[in-house]
């Protein structure tokens, strides 16, 4: 019998190696992995970044953040570029939605936050609390209060939440969890003019959509928008536990020394992983690759899935891809598992593509051949 909570629903294999975009289960039977752990490997499993970790085990992996950190610095100006940002270092997409929650509540001396009805920003209860789902809330109690949800691409209906305590409003620009549903581009651009307008802070959770998923190092930049906070996870450091907020350096007063903070935030191993990752994601040319592969993917899914009476809908942004669809969920992941491809579900109608940003054509072929007869 089983020592663990039995919180998750696991199927009944194990993964024991990993080389590239494939997975090795007990028995060495070989996976293409169209997951990506649920968006984190975002670069495979890559030697870039094992030898990267490899060399700092054999120097140091954890010092606190009583004391300088080169590796944290180096990770922040790679990440933050020519943005006017600070950055934030923790371990988890729920952490740094915590982290960018307290963030807009202190730096705004205000305490409302306007979130999203389907959103999904976490299981601890701040971010749970931001969650436009009542599944994951039932049975925890009362919850963080002065939270309220929106109509997702429903500029209208974010106005009419507003008030004079309105701190924040916290956005996905893709709903992930709730069926890979993309933001439209009108009602980005509106609501980060109505937000600039107000001066309410504007929140990006980024934490799937991060790190090159979509094709961007930011999916921000595909809106021509720049959030006042943006949080970050999943692929940062490409499986190694890590997260990040990157905040306007004009919110930087609010987070003073002792306001807060994280043990194992900005660790040696999670930002040698994060460093020699965003090494690989901002080399010239890899995310113009990632958009024109993507696009490819899409196209082949599209063409390859015509037919399918069960399909719906084909949608997404980048590697960030949903299948809509009529059949059993369960099924048609188990059918692909037995073929020898990982992938997800998303709400109650959505196959998820998470491919490592990575994948060859030879991928994209195997991928959509085994989607084709999975869908028959």
């Amino acid at each position: 019998m089983s020592k663990l909570f039995q919180n998750y629903k696991r199927a009944d294999l194990e993964f024991v190696k990993a080389e590239g975009a494939y997975l090795f289960d007990q028995d060495g039977k070989k996976y293409l992995d169209f997951s990506s752990g649920i968006g984190v490997t975002n670069l495979g499993f890559h030697p870039q970044v094992k030898a990267a970790l490899a060399q700092q085990v054999d120097a140091i992996w954890h010092s606190p953040n009583l004391y300088q950190s080169s590796l944290q610095e180096e990770v922040a100006e790679k990440l933050i570029g020519t943005y006017d940002y600070l950055a934030f270092f923790c371990n988890s997409g729920a952490e740094a939605n915590e982290a960018a929650i307290k963030l807009a509540r202190k730096a705004s001396g205000k305490q409302e936050i306007i979130s999203f009805i389907d959103s999904f920003h976490g299981r601890t209860f701040g971010a749970m609390s931001a969650t436009g789902q009542d599944k994951i809330k039932e049975g925890f109690g009362d919850l963080v209060p002065h939270f309220s949800y929106a109509n997702y691409n429903d500029l209208d209906s974010v106005k009419a939440l507003v008030t004079n305590e309105t701190a924040a409003v916290m956005l996905e620009l893709v709903q992930g969890e709730s069926g890979v549903l993309p933001a439209q581009t009108d009602f980005v651009k509106g609501l980060a003019a109505f937000c600039q307008e107000k001066g309410i802070l504007l929140i990006v959770d980024e934490v799937q959509t991060g790190m090159g998923r979509t094709g961007k190092l930011f999916a921000f930049e595909h809106y021509g928008i720049l959030p006042d906070i943006v949080s970050l996870a999943k692929g940062l450091a490409n499986g190694v536990p890590a997260g990040a907020i990157l905040g306007r350096s004009q919110l930087g007063s609010a987070f003073f020394n002792g306001s807060h903070g994280s043990t194992f935030g900005g660790n040696k191993l999670a930002m040698a992983a994060a460093y020699a990752s965003l090494d690989l994601l901002k080399a010239d040319g890899f995310l113009e690759a990632v958009q024109e592969m993507s696009q490819l993917l899409v196209k082949e899914l599209k063409e390859a899935l015509a037919d399918k009476e069960s399909v719906v809908d084909i949608r997404g942004l980048g590697y960030m891809i949903g299948i809509e669809t009529t059949g059993d969920l369960p099924d048609l992941v188990a059918r692909a598992r037995a073929k020898g491809l990982i992938i997800l579900t998303a709400g109650t109608n959505v196959i998820r593509l998470l491919p490592p940003l990575t994948i060859t054509n030879d991928h994209i072929h195997q991928a959509v051949g085994i989607l084709s007869d999975v869908f028959d």
